[in-house]
């Protein structure tokens, strides 16, 4: 069964293991609010457990808005990340404020003992975005600044985060980029340069590194809309919404785009905002929002996990697709 919820929209989430649980994180908002477009100015994080990825536990949510108007996540909580470190769970997250319409986006931390209560560090928000190497808000240039979706990891006994953002050169939609951040104790952080060239798109929207077989991905989402003058005008693209990925030789890069081709995408968008997690047989499945119907209704729920097979060039596909067998009517 997929993860549906009778009452709220379900899309962007993230997972953590925990003995032989699963738990996932996610964005919800309430369906009463008719209009899905604004159910990003209303999010909050969920919670839920599984012991297979298709049945799911509902549990205490994780993360509300901060009552206080000024505070830098009042307005709503987004896309993040969690990791164990020290006998405690760290979960990284995006924030927006009412004080400022929501238009900067900035990142902070929360910990818990158990998963299930959550604390806000008080030192809120963490990594700061550095101006001299990516865009701040300028709205004659983008709507928004691009600061988001921290995909947090530890690598050669340091942490880095990967966080979606934007350079500030090129083309408008060729600016999207893998923002990169690295720390010695989770608390304080170093922005660097970016993991990822730009040039294709205006995005790179919840990033994930996974190593799958001898090879490293980045996985990010990204909506055709998105596409940079350069990629729109190439030859053979297509129009595609959904999750793609680069390759790499680490989790750090460097990183290339092997396809074109999309892991998960078509011109509606039914799937978005994908990630990969190894079942309880220790193979790689893929699990997204499920986005649009046949009658592209907005639907607002979680897949059940979809296999993948690695390709001999490297290249990621989805076994069998079907919708049937990865959809919930609820």
């Amino acid at each position: 069964m997929s993860l549906h919820l009778p009452d709220k929209w379900v899309w962007d989430f993230w997972f953590v293991r925990q003995g032989e649980y699963t738990h996932i994180f996610y964005l919800q908002a309430p369906r009463q609010l008719k209009d899905p477009e604004i159910r990003h100015w209303n999010a909050s994080i969920g919670h839920a457990r599984s012991l297979d990825l298709y049945d799911w536990e509902i549990m205490p949510d994780a993360l509300l808005p901060s009552k206080e108007e000024k505070e830098w996540d009042s307005k709503a909580t987004w896309t993040g990340s969690v990791i164990r470190h020290d006998g405690k769970w760290f979960m990284f997250y995006t924030g927006i404020s009412k004080a400022d319409a929501g238009l900067n986006q900035r990142i902070g931390l929360a910990q818990s003992a158990d998963l299930t209560h959550w604390e806000k560090y008080a030192g809120n928000p963490l990594i700061p975005i550095d101006k001299n190497r990516y865009e701040v808000l300028d709205k004659q240039i983008w709507y928004e600044e691009t600061w988001r979706d921290p995909w947090v990891f530890e690598w050669e006994n340091e942490f880095h985060a990967l966080i979606t953002a934007r350079v500030p050169y090129g083309e408008p939609r060729s600016r999207g980029v893998a923002a990169h951040a690295v720390s010695k104790d989770l608390f304080h952080w170093k922005v660097e340069e970016p993991l990822t060239d730009g040039g294709e798109f205006a995005y790179l929207e919840v990033p994930q590194v996974a190593r799958i077989g001898a090879n490293w991905y980045l996985f990010f989402s990204v909506e055709k809309s998105r596409f940079s003058q350069q990629r729109s005008g190439r030859e053979g693209i297509r129009a595609q919404t959904g999750t793609h990925y680069f390759i790499g030789e680490s989790p750090l890069g460097p990183f290339r785009l092997l396809t074109d081709d999309f892991l998960c995408g078509d011109e509606q968008g039914t799937f978005y905002s994908g990630k990969v997690i190894k079942n309880n047989r220790g193979d790689w499945v893929f699990l997204a929002c499920r986005q649009y119907d046949q009658n592209s209704e907005y639907i607002g729920e979680i897949s059940d996990p979809m296999p993948i097979e690695t390709q001999a060039d490297g290249r990621l596909v989805i076994k069998n697709m079907n919708l049937e067998d990865v959809v919930h009517e609820g």
